[in-house]
């Protein structure tokens, strides 16, 4: 699948979980190898865990933020690897997302989630409407990991692969395309400066 699309995108993998023994360090691995391959993707992976943002939005610019600002506005697109905790996404990645501003707009978002029964999938319709508020266009396939718990052998290898390999795949297909029409437009008239 990789082969085949041109041109390189820039797309940054978010982890969405801070939590100590999380299983986003399965997921979110197992996005990133998919995404890495042989394809035309740079990868930049975004771990909240190693930013070092403040605990609280302040007023004033924090370097922390500031760094992270920078690596959003540098991505063309993004895949958030995304718990479900109590029917919604965490703490942690609403304040990352709401830490940055228009360098969201007019770029992909595409969504690799994980929980129990519903995998994720309340978690991501959450974060639609987020991203929707943020101008970003969220793509409509993901991946999602019911019952995430039986899914990675203890070395973290993903059992039964076929299934969400096949669903990545589409994803990253149409996240590619997204964010090279995206780039096209952002290039050619720069977000937010069309006629109203």
């Amino acid at each position: 699948m990789h082969r085949r699309l041109e041109p390189r995108i820039k797309l940054a993998l978010i982890y969405g979980s801070t939590r100590e023994g999380r299983l986003c360090d399965k997921v979110a691995g197992w996005a990133a190898a998919q995404i890495e391959g042989d394809g035309p993707f740079d990868l930049d992976i975004i771990d909240p865990v190693t930013l070092g943002l403040p605990e609280r939005h302040q007023r004033g610019e924090h370097d922390a933020v500031q760094a992270l600002r920078q690596r959003i506005g540098n991505a063309d697109g993004f895949v958030i690897a995304t718990p479900e905790y109590n029917r919604g996404y965490t703490a942690a990645l609403k304040f990352l997302i709401d830490s940055v501003g228009e360098e969201w707009r007019g770029k992909p978002v595409g969504f690799v989630s994980y929980g129990g029964v519903s995998g994720g999938l309340r978690a991501v319709e959450q974060l639609r409407l987020v991203f929707a508020e943020l101008h970003a266009m969220t793509i409509r396939d993901g991946v999602c990991f019911a019952n995430v718990w039986s899914r990675f052998d203890a070395s973290g290898r993903l059992l039964d692969a076929d299934q969400p390999e096949k669903a990545m795949a589409t994803m990253l297909a149409q996240l590619h395309w997204w964010a090279t029409a995206l780039r096209n437009a952002r290039n050619s008239v720069p977000y937010g400066q069309f006629a109203a």
